[in-house]
């Protein structure tokens, strides 16, 4: 293969010229010896940050270390699946137990850039556990570090940074407006006068799901899926659905039309019980899970007003109280007939809440969307910096 102008060829493919390839064990010192775990009852409350393998667990009124360190995850599924950073700056009086290798950068290594450096790797591969994920200090020591001189790295650590600071505002901002969305929603839903309270099984009727055998999965008709509602406040016909083998009488009887409830009606975890999603728009010929509980009002609801009369702290908790544990937790159609529910008597007023809260959740979904293209951003910078096909010095 040629090589491209000011390039060399490496074990990890090619770098600028004037990059070095290390082991990571010749860029830092280990000082894991120096950890200790505390147990939790064992823990006094104090201001020192208590750091496991993915960051801070608790605050601890000692520490161990106190400089400009970085952490990387030794153990744990987060290895695998990523969904919190593995390795990770700190800086200041830290404790940190036997779960994150503490890495000691030498002189000639930005510790930002090799922080940013090893988050971005792929651990997969080097994954030594069995009956969970684990980096045991030999594997780590051997991982190939290429970096530049150290005004690159510093150069690099900067635009990282910068973008690192546009995100977390960014943070900020949507949990601002998360917070402000709760605060409106029990202000609007806390009834009040021309408001009254009824059992749903007062104003609308129950239907549980379809149940087939597995052989009829994967081909046929489409089919509502509890992943398909879980999490969403709404469904309609643009989302992708999974197929079932049912028949005209089990379309019509298990039928989707706009303005149906669906309740989760059984959830491995407690909190997703009882989670409802509206049906933005007549479903043709699709039929929902026996995991789901349909709900179809009598016409006391604003279709808008559905999306959010189901997730008040009071209507959460009567539901939960009203739900069972076996292997799961579950919510009946005899318990959900019972539950009581408050709500305006004019539509109008149900219309008028649940614009406020709708554009509420337009502007929420448009900050989301921007905040995931910064972090595909900062992403494809990684890799385009990381590996010295941009050059910033």
């Amino acid at each position: 293969m040629e090589l491209k102008k000011g390039y060399k060829q490496t074990e990890v493919g090619m770098i600028p010229e004037d990059w070095e390839l290390k082991d990571l064990s010749d860029v830092v010192d280990f000082l894991d010896e120096q950890r200790r775990p505390i147990k939790s009852n064992e823990r006094k409350s104090g201001i020192y940050p208590y750091y496991g393998a993915s960051g801070i667990i608790d605050f601890v009124n000692d520490y161990i270390f106190d400089e400009e360190l970085i952490l990387l995850g030794e153990d744990g599924e987060n290895i695998l699946s990523r969904n919190l950073p593995l390795a990770f700056r700190v800086n200041g009086k830290v404790w940190v137990n036997n779960h994150a290798h503490v890495l000691r950068p030498k002189k000639e290594i930005n510790t930002f850039f090799l922080t940013e450096y090893l988050e971005s790797l792929d651990y997969s591969l080097l994954n030594s556990g069995t009956a969970q994920p684990k980096l045991n200090k030999k594997v780590c020591s051997n991982i190939k570090v290429n970096f530049p001189p150290l005004p690159e790295q510093q150069a690099i650590a900067q635009v990282l940074s910068d973008t690192d600071a546009l995100i977390q505002a960014l943070e900020e901002k949507l949990a601002k407006k998360r917070a402000i969305k709760q605060g409106a929603m029990q202000r609007l839903l806390t009834p009040g006068e021309g408001w009254e309270e009824r059992k749903l099984g007062e104003i609308g009727s129950f239907k549980n799901g379809i149940n087939k055998s597995k052989n009829d999965f994967g081909f046929g008709y489409p089919f509502v899926n509890l992943m398909d509602i879980f999490g969403e406040n709404s469904i309609d016909g643009k989302k992708g659905l999974g197929l079932i083998n049912s028949n005209k009488i089990e379309r019509q009887l298990y039928d989707l039309k706009k303005g149906d409830v669906l309740f989760i009606r059984s959830s491995v975890k407690p909190s997703g019980v009882g989670l409802t999603s509206l049906v933005e728009e007549d479903l043709s010929d699709t039929v929902f899970s026996g995991f789901i509980i349909r709900f179809r009002d009598d016409g006391f609801l604003d279709n808008g007003f559905k999306k959010y009369c189901f997730y008040t702290t009071d209507f959460r908790n009567r539901l939960m109280d009203s739900s069972t544990v076996s292997a799961n937790t579950n919510i009946n159609q005899v318990a959900l007939n019972q539950l009581r529910l408050a709500y305006p008597k004019l539509r109008e007023e149900q219309t008028r809440i649940a614009t406020i809260l709708s554009d509420m959740d337009a502007e929420i979904a448009q900050l989301e969307e921007q905040l995931a293209k910064y972090r595909r951003v900062k992403t494809g910078m990684m890799q385009e910096l990381l590996t010295g096909r941009i050059r910033l010095v």
